[in-house]
């Protein structure tokens, strides 16, 4: 995509010209403008005559009645209205606008200094809105950052010095951790695109979305909302194929409870309810990728023989891997707000697995077999020692 740099002339576009009923007279060099009762001339040679110098500043003092025109249209009350619109920047701007009375004292002349903004890493006022579940026993909260912000799972078992040691290394890495999908910095294209190649007689398939009740419809919001601002997928009404979704139970850990016979017996407590998309249909019409995926038990195997073990999770790992722009359609789901696409790869293609683990392979595939397993997004980092493995599980970090 090329960028214009600012000494480039700016075309106006044919919408504007219609807009404003301009008339162009080519041969006199002139330009009308017509504004209700208003018109407006430009006289195009001897505004050509005028040097054009980098850096001028100008002010419009009259925007009063214009302000007024979209400020309704921008202060808009529902966030998932809001978050598709992109305006909440402008109706901020606007607003801001709407308080000042008076023109600015502008000096041209004034050179403009460069500063740096130094950026706290941990700061309370950015610190994300984690869900603190109910964690098993053996293992425990620690805190990254002031006021018990920043939370991280730890072992129970480690000492304070440990502890200490780990919160210390856990904070020079900050940008290696992820609390939400703004923290995604994303696999490049180059090194890995996901594609959805169908077979050759496959036809497309539209398919219309499932009713909800209000309060998983509000789930459904929510996570709407999260991808959008996430910038992991877009609206899109076109698409040749459509998938619908579903909600379901998202399950926690295993937890022992009494029946009707007083018997004990093992179940999965409903901590809440997740998005899911159905891509059945797409799926039974895209071609298989083989690759493969390592054994369970080879990797147990090589993970007994070491006292120490740090295991890492990736956040929102499928979500790392880009999608292909030309295939990108072909995920479009269908929900009571609309019809969206996904930029980034989800859960539920039939060939996700495959393209993460290839990826994965060949980004540590210097470390795999050696201090360190991979599976999907599961990452398993071994030493002798607590100070060696703890050094391995960055060197795995800086991979990433």
């Amino acid at each position: 995509m090329q960028v214009h740099q600012p000494k480039d002339p700016l075309i106006l576009g044919r919408p504007f010209l219609a807009t404003a009923g301009a008339i162009i007279d080519v041969k006199n060099g002139k330009i009308d403008l017509h504004l209700g009762d208003i018109v407006m001339n430009f006289e195009v040679n001897k505004s050509m005559e005028k040097p054009t110098v980098d850096g001028q500043a100008f002010w419009i003092g009259e925007l009063a009645e214009t302000r007024e025109e979209v400020l309704d249209e921008l202060l808009l009350i529902d966030p998932l209205e809001l978050a598709l619109t992109k305006a909440e920047n402008e109706a901020i701007a606007y607003m801001d606008l709407e308080r000042e009375e008076e023109e600015p004292d502008i000096d041209k002349d004034q050179e403009i200094s460069q500063t740096k903004v130094k950026f706290d890493p941990w700061c309370p006022l950015r610190a994300p809105k984690a869900e603190l579940k109910q964690l098993p026993v053996g293992l425990r909260y620690e805190y990254l950052g002031p006021n018990e912000t920043y939370p991280v799972i730890v072992n129970a078992a480690l000492t304070k010095e440990e502890t200490a040691l780990l919160v210390r290394e856990l904070r020079k890495h900050r940008k290696a951790l992820g609390y939400s999908l703004d923290d995604l910095t994303g696999i490049s294209p180059e090194l890995c695109t996901h594609r959805i190649i169908l077979e050759d007689e496959s036809s497309s398939s539209i398919e219309h979305q499932r009713r909800l009740n209000p309060n998983l419809k509000e789930v459904v919001k929510k996570e709407i909302m999260k991808l959008l601002k996430g910038w992991s997928d877009y609206p899109i009404s076109d698409s040749a194929w459509v998938s619908p979704v579903h909600v379901v139970p998202k399950k926690g850990g295993i937890t022992v409870i009494k029946n009707e016979h007083d018997e004990l017996i093992p179940t999965r407590t409903i901590t809440g309810h997740r998005m899911c998309v159905d891509y059945r249909k797409l799926n039974s019409s895209t071609r298989k990728d083989h690759y493969p995926l390592p054994f369970i038990d080879q990797m147990l195997e090589r993970l007994a023989n070491h006292q120490y073990y740090c295991f890492l999770d990736g956040y929102s790992g499928f979500f790392q891997i880009p999608i292909h722009p030309d295939d990108q359609e072909k995920t479009t789901f269908t929900c009571p707000y609309g019809t969206y696409a996904y930029r980034r790869m989800p859960f539920g293609l039939c060939n996700a697995p495959a393209t993460f683990q290839r990826c994965m392979m060949s980004i540590f595939t210097d470390l795999i077999e050696e201090i360190m397993e991979v599976f999907m997004d599961d990452f398993s980092v071994y030493g002798s020692s607590f100070e060696s493995c703890l050094g391995k599980s960055w060197k795995s970090a800086t991979e990433m």
